[in-house]
Parts: structure tokens; sequence; C-alpha cells
């Protein structure tokens, strides 16, 4: 997209000010998640719409300037933003009533994968593509295998956006893929155990796993 062209033309020539950029560009976004995540779940939402999007929006800024500083990015910024954004959206779905809807998904899949095909080319290197690939197959089959598991809670909307996931994080490289495959499910099992103190939540109580696939993915990046 032409803005994002110009915001990541922004963050190489001044960092701080392509940080900041894409910060607010991540605000803007976040604003309209609440809304986007409406047209899916028909489930509306306790509490006024203003403070969720608000809420979203800080959110959302703090994942867009994340992403402008992650090393290893480079031209492939579109791409991750491109997740992120519609990633946002997922998280408030799967929140909302435990979906992960395939259309949601599709377009973050086709967003990645447009984004790299073009960081590859600007790049110079096609072949790089091959990384991308092998992390999306790798995250894919793993999550697949944990899905069939006797007694897995693991749906496969969550082996889907794996799969999705393991683009961006095999464009960074093998140990960026392995640790967001894995930190997940520690993030997960963290948010369980404070629920179960909390007492919000019961053993048998379903709960998503969309937002730590992503939230995992992110901090992934971040720390590649």
């Amino acid at each position: 997209m032409p803005t994002t062209g110009v915001l990541v033309l922004a963050l190489t020539s001044r960092p701080t000010v392509g940080v900041l950029a894409l910060a607010l560009t991540g605000a803007v976004t976040g604003a309209f998640v609440p809304w986007l995540a409406g047209r899916f779940t028909g489930v509306p939402r306790p509490g006024p719409a203003r403070g969720r999007a608000v809420a979203w929006a800080a959110l959302a800024a703090v994942v867009f300037g994340g992403l402008a500083v992650t090393p290893g990015v480079g031209p492939a910024l579109p791409a991750f933003l491109a997740v992120a954004a519609v990633g946002l959206v997922l998280a408030a779905v799967d929140l909302a009533c435990l979906r992960l809807p395939d259309p949601l998904v599709g377009l973050a899949a086709l967003g990645a994968a447009a984004g790299l095909v073009a960081a590859a080319a600007v790049d110079g290197r096609p072949g790089r593509l091959l990384a991308p690939l092998a992390g999306a197959g790798l995250s894919f089959l793993g999550y697949a295998l944990l899905a069939l598991l006797p007694g897995s809670r693991l749906g496969f909307g969550d082996v889907k956006l794996a799969a999705v996931l393991g683009l961006p994080l095999g464009w960074l490289g093998w140990p960026a893929l392995l640790t967001g495959l894995v930190l997940p499910h520690v993030l997960h099992g963290l948010a369980v155990l404070g629920l179960l103190a909390a007492r919000r939540a019961h053993r048998d109580t379903l709960l998503p796993l969309g937002p730590a696939l992503l939230a995992g993915a992110w901090l992934a990046a971040l720390t590649a």
C-alpha cells in the first residue's frame, strides 16, 4: 500500500519518526477492531464501545510500534503489519466467541504472502521465500499433530493460524520460528493458571488459544 510504503521510508530515514508514525497507524487501526470483530461475532460485548476502542487502539499502537523496531524485518515490514492488523481482529473474535473465521485467517495469509514476495523481490533474493514456506509447513504439521491428540482442545482454526504465523516467523529464521511455536503455549498456560487462581474459569472451561498464538509470534519476532 502507498501509505505503508511512505511509513517504511520514514522508518528507514528517521527511525524515531517512523516508529511514532507506525504506532499512530496502529492506534487508528486498533480503534476499528471492536467494530470489525462485531461483523464476525454478532455477540454484544460488555462495557462502553468507546472504552473498548481506546483499549484496542492502545494495544495496536504497541504492536505496530514494536514491529517497527524489530530487527531482521527489513523490507518485509508491510507483511508483518498486515498480519498484525488482521491478527488483532482475529484475537477479538476469538475472545468473544472462540472462533477464528477462515476469511480472516485467509486475509492474514494473503497479506503475509504478498508482503514477503515483495520483500524478497526488493531484497533481490527470491530464494529467501523458502524459509517462510518451510516455517508455515512446519507450524501446520506441528499444530495439526497436537490437534489430533486424544483429548486435545486445539481447533483447526488454531492450526491454520499457526501456519500463517509461520510465514513471517520463518522469514526471521529458525530460532524465531521455534520460539513462536513454543511461547504461545507458555502464555496460554500462564493465562489459564491466572484465571483459575482468580476463579474466573474452571478446569473444563474452554479458553481461546488464538490471542496467545498471536502474542507469542509478536514476542518471538521482537526477540529474534
